[in-house]
């Protein structure tokens, strides 16, 4: 059971930070116009924001279940509209035609600031919400131990940081930028597939 949440939690994460979307653009923003460092550090900041949602979403799911199977469904049925339509806005992407520019491309921002902007942009995303509320809802088990959730939590955090870490290496390798423009909506395309079969799970999911 842990095992297949464990598999469950980490593929749906990985689709969820892959997907472009606020924290994509500041981390791409802020490596592309500062530095790979700032992409660094606008990358942890995110990762430090994903500990309001995994917070909020630990201490209330238990009152939640408990108190209202309206409000479970209630949130079942959101959380799977969201995946579903983030899916769908997957497999409408077109190709990227735009262009970044090179103003400024020799200043920098403070680590600081850039921390504080990536914790921001997820910390303050509404869709974030629904997201982290899906996923304690309905990926992973009410009778999973409280201290193995928080480890999930962290697997959230550490995977965020590391795509978000390792996009920001990726966009400032010279010539790379281009190729990722040429293929991304392809790739966005097929995480579409994926999403929507995972929306389409959490709909008909059953609490027992």
């Amino acid at each position: 059971m842990i095992i297949t949440e464990l598999l469950t939690v980490t593929t749906i994460t990985l689709l969820a930070v892959m997907s472009p979307g606020p924290d994509f653009a500041i981390v791409s923003r802020n490596s592309l116009k500062y530095s790979r460092n700032a992409g660094y550090a606008t990358a942890l900041g995110i990762a430090l924001g994903l500990t309001i949602h995994i917070t909020y979403s630990l201490i209330g799911i238990g009152l939640i279940i408990s108190r209202s199977i309206l409000l479970f469904n209630i949130l079942k049925y959101l959380g799977a509209a969201y995946i579903i339509y983030i899916g769908i806005l997957s497999l409408r992407a077109k190709p990227n035609t735009a262009t970044y520019e090179d103003t400024d491309s020799h200043a920098d921002i403070s680590l600081t600031r850039a921390v504080r902007m990536g914790f921001l942009t997820n910390a303050l995303n509404p869709k974030a919400t629904l997201f982290f509320l899906a996923l304690f809802t309905q990926i992973i088990s009410p009778t999973t131990a409280i201290g193995v959730k928080f480890l999930f939590g962290a697997e959230i955090m550490l995977i965020s940081l590391a795509w978000f870490s390792l996009l920001s290496y990726l966009l400032t390798i010279g010539g790379v930028k281009n190729v990722i423009k040429g293929i991304q909506h392809h790739i966005e395309r097929g995480m579409g597939v994926i999403l929507l079969a995972l929306g389409i799970k959490v709909a008909f999911f059953t609490h027992r």
